[in-house]
């Protein structure tokens, strides 16, 4: 009871307070127009898209409610000790040469802004032999997670010809045995973003994914030729320079037992909840991308992943388009001079990662619309995760 714990009633007062607030604040509607800054290619989004037709709420089939409940968060203060450097050959064949904390730090591939910005690049300064390999950096973090929000915020990503960047989860263990979730992923000077899943064999796919020779990827397992099931954006601004020019923006990934779901917003159309560090995906627009639980269980298909960055050039998927792409001479030629890389970084705000926190009781017929309730849930559900008793 509350006369046993003091400070208890202090939280309670808050908690009222914000509440009150709540109450006299209309929800925000994410539907309304959006003053996009001019001669930017942007594409209305398209509602009506295939794929763009399964949003989950924060309620179960079974009417169990709960709440995205912020788990990690990495930025200036402790990215660069929560994810470890991967020095190994590149797993895709490029011609890059994946360097070590210090290395990466003294060559200036990894180090934080004057503006606390993370920052991870590539070679941009060392001019190559034929053959030789350019420098990067491939991280990944060091907890492992079963689900989640996942929400990045970046300035800009790595572009440009024979620069094969990608945000993405991997698996612990053989590949592609335990999943691979592919969030940001391009090459060259593309415009529109990829999303990619891998899996082992029995995955089935449902949904509209890219074709190849007017063929769709039915099939997301990823050994062997199969390239898993992707599905390319709709925004000319969702890859390359056009997404750097208008300033970066949020990715947000949502994978739960009700599937695996990702959405792009620009810098000036994020919604309010996640900047208030309280996201809602049931409020948010349809997302760019959805792996339906149906034909592909994401509790047995994607397991123990850590997240993800890198930057390579050329190799499986880079230096085989490289022919058709519209870059000039052969990626092996591009790679020998440094300032056709000085586009390949990532520049990063903050990564948050959240896990779902069940919220337990009655809600009577009366009560006020949960936009209303949620300082309220948000508050309890937070004080339950730490095994506080607030009733």
């Amino acid at each position: 009871m509350f006369h046993d714990y003091p400070f208890m009633i202090s939280a309670l007062t808050i908690i009222l307070l914000l509440t009150a607030v709540a109450s006299a604040t209309s929800p925000p509607n994410y539907n309304e127009s959006l003053l996009l800054p001019q001669n930017m290619p942007y594409l209305r989004r398209d509602t009506n898209s295939s794929v763009l037709n399964n949003t989950t709420s924060n309620t179960t089939s079974g009417s169990e409610s709960f709440l995205w409940i912020i788990q990690d968060t990495y930025d200036q203060s402790n990215f660069f000790d929560s994810f470890s450097f991967f020095t190994g050959d590149d797993p895709t064949h490029g011609t890059v040469n994946y360097v070590d904390k210090a290395t990466a730090f003294a060559h200036n591939l990894s180090y934080i802004s004057w503006d606390g910005k993370v920052m991870m690049k590539g070679d941009d300064t060392n001019t190559l032999q034929t053959g030789q390999y350019r420098e990067s950096v491939r991280v990944s973090s060091n907890t492992l997670y079963n689900t989640g929000l996942f929400i990045l915020d970046i300035n800009r990503a790595p572009w440009g010809c024979g620069v094969w960047p990608a945000f993405w989860t991997l698996g612990n263990g053989q590949w592609p045995a335990t999943g691979e979730i592919d969030i940001i992923e391009g090459v060259h000077d593309n415009e529109h973003n990829q999303v990619t899943w891998h899996t082992s064999a029995a995955s089935n796919f449902t949904g509209t994914i890219v074709r190849q020779n007017n063929q769709p990827y039915l099939n997301c397992e990823g050994s062997g030729t199969l390239p898993g099931c992707g599905v390319i954006e709709w925004s000319q601004a969702s890859y390359g320079p056009t997404f750097d020019a208008q300033g970066g923006g949020i990715f947000a990934m949502k994978w739960d037992r009700d599937g695996i779901s990702v959405w792009n917003f620009y810098r000036v159309a994020i919604p309010k909840d996640i900047l208030a560090g309280t996201p809602n995906p049931a409020t948010w627009p349809n997302p760019t991308a959805t792996l339906e639980p149906a034909g592909c269980d994401p509790l047995k298909y994607f397991v123990n992943h850590s997240i993800v960055f890198d930057i390579t050039f050329c190799g499986d998927w880079a230096g085989n388009s490289y022919a058709t792409s519209g870059c000039p001479g052969t990626c092996a030629d591009r790679l020998v001079d440094p300032t056709n890389f000085v586009n390949a970084s990532w520049s990063i705000n903050w990564l948050k990662v959240y896990r779902r926190q069940n919220v337990v009781g009655v809600v009577s017929a009366s009560a006020p619309p949960l936009a209303m309730r949620l300082p309220l849930l948000l508050a309890i559900a937070t004080m339950t995760a730490f095994g506080l008793n607030v009733l």
